[in-house]
């Protein structure tokens, strides 16, 4: 049985966090590069400016980009390709409205310094539409190619996250294995938020009740309904259990969006083949059971990307923003 969650606000952060997350409220995003390469692991970012901003006149509520350092074969996906703080950039500057998230930065292949001062840089640029999301890393390989090692990534992570918690203040002093601020030296610029909106992705090496307190939301997987409807209950129990105000969940899901609008779904990786009547059926039981945002990834789309996204916000967008 089905449960909606009680309503009430999030605590609000940066304009990007706030207009995307809203308690017992499903908004709908997009996971560049918007464009098929279901055949090769590297897209051809034709159109990708052009896309995005179609994404935003048609009123998704945020793009999303990846960090993926190296194109490691055993990975099979390189991403958008660009950097995704170089790109935030160019995209800051190429719209005006839709929230530019990162699911993830990998904390522990990058000095939180650097991560700090180009995501102030983004959220300022934006008028404060950044939402990043962090993660430890998965990918095995890339950890040596920078000298680092995979078996510390948890703790890096926290130590990574602590830092850049610790740059919204001014003059922050401060001793961490990535180095000591001191000397009322002060990273500039701050974000427009206070703070920047971060969201932990999976478990990242952390233990769950570390995520609750310290994460201002949680990204995780897709799962069939039932057993994502146990693990949103339980982060949300979670999160009660330790004085925390609730906080905004919200998942992937690759879809491949069918001409007709009654077919059925139909299994592909990590999300369905299906007609647009039965993805807004899916998207509501998401709602639901709590879900805040789902980021659509076109990637396996069969149809042209321009006549999906049109039909997209057309005949889903409405039934989830007003």
């Amino acid at each position: 049985m089905l449960t909606r969650v009680e309503n009430q606000d999030f605590e609000p952060s940066n304009s990007g966090f706030n207009s995307v997350f809203r308690k017992n409220r499903l908004s709908i995003g997009l996971v560049v590069p918007l464009e098929s390469y279901s055949r090769s692991p590297v897209p051809e970012m034709k159109q990708h400016l052009e896309r995005v901003q179609l994404a935003e006149r048609l009123g998704f509520s945020a793009v999303w980009l990846r960090d993926v350092p190296f194109n490691v074969p055993s990975f099979g996906d390189a991403g958008q390709i660009f950097d995704p703080f170089v790109y935030l950039g160019f995209l800051a500057a190429g719209t005006r409205s839709i929230a530019l998230g990162v699911a993830s930065i990998v904390l522990p292949l990058r000095h939180p310094a650097h991560v700090a001062k180009a995501a102030a840089s983004v959220d300022q640029l934006s008028g404060g539409r950044l939402i990043l999301g962090v993660a430890s890393g998965d990918r095995p390989e890339e950890f040596p190619a920078m000298n680092q090692p995979f078996e510390a990534r948890g703790e890096r992570f926290r130590e990574s996250f602590g830092y850049i918690r610790k740059m919204a203040e001014t003059g922050a002093s401060f001793s961490s294995c990535y180095g000591s601020p001191s000397f009322g030296m002060d990273m500039l610029p701050k974000t427009t938020g206070g703070r920047l909106p971060l969201l932990v992705t999976g478990g990242s090496r952390q233990h769950p009740d570390w995520t609750a307190e310290h994460a201002d939301g949680w990204m995780t997987y897709p799962r069939e309904l039932p057993a994502q409807q146990r693990v949103i209950s339980e982060w949300r129990d979670r999160l009660a259990e330790m004085g925390q105000p609730d906080k905004p969940v919200l998942q992937p899901l690759y879809v491949d969006l069918a001409p007709d609008p009654g077919a059925p779904p139909r299994p592909i990786h990590l999300g369905m083949r299906l007609g647009v009547r039965y993805l807004k059926s899916y998207l509501n039981g998401l709602r639901t059971i709590g879900i805040n945002h789902v980021a659509l990834n076109l990637r396996f789309n069969e149809a042209d990307i321009e006549d999906t996204l049109n039909r997209l916000g057309d005949d889903l967008l409405p039934e989830f923003h007003s």
